[in-house]
Order: structure tokens, then C-alpha cells, then sequence
């Protein structure tokens, strides 16, 4: 399971014109095929797009909130 946290992308908050490079770290730590779970404080916006990048690309994505625990977003393990 890989662990990536969004809120270690930027400083102080983020921005919508670096969301290419948000992107690419997130696919870059991501991998291919992997169990993922997303976490740390960001906006709403980098959630959605960081999702959006890593369908196709990992196994199963997770949303790790201090709040609610996982949330699985996609789950695409045929087992």
C-alpha cells in the first residue's frame, strides 16, 4: 500500500496552474497497479484531479480522512 499525501505537494496552498505538476508526483509515487490511499489536508479540486489521473493506474484507490477512516473510491482488484 502507497501512501500519498497531498498536502506535502505545495506550500502554504496550493495552485490551480501547478496541477500538471501535482499530477505528475502523485503518478510518480502512485506507480502502476498499486494499492493507493490519498490523504493530508488539500482542496477539493487536487483530490478530484489526482483521482481522476490515477483511474487506470492503480488497483484500488483510497481516501483516508481523520474524520470518516477509508473510503474506498475505486476498487478494481478481481479478487
Amino acid at each position: 500500500m502507497i501512501v500519498v499525501d497531498l498536502e506535502t505537494f505545495y506550500e502554504k496552498s496550493a495552485k490551480l496552474s501547478a496541477l500538471p505538476t501535482y499530477i505528475v508526483k502523485a503518478l510518480k509515487q502512485a506507480g502502476e497497479g498499486n494499492e493507493i490511499i490519498l490523504t493530508g489536508k488539500a482542496p477539493v479540486w487536487l483530490y478530484l484531479s489526482v483521482a481522476h489521473a490515477l483511474h487506470g493506474k492503480a488497483k484500488i484507490l483510497t481516501y483516508r480522512s481523520p474524520v470518516t477512516g477509508d473510503v474506498v473510491i475505486f476498487d478494481h482488484n478481481p479478487y
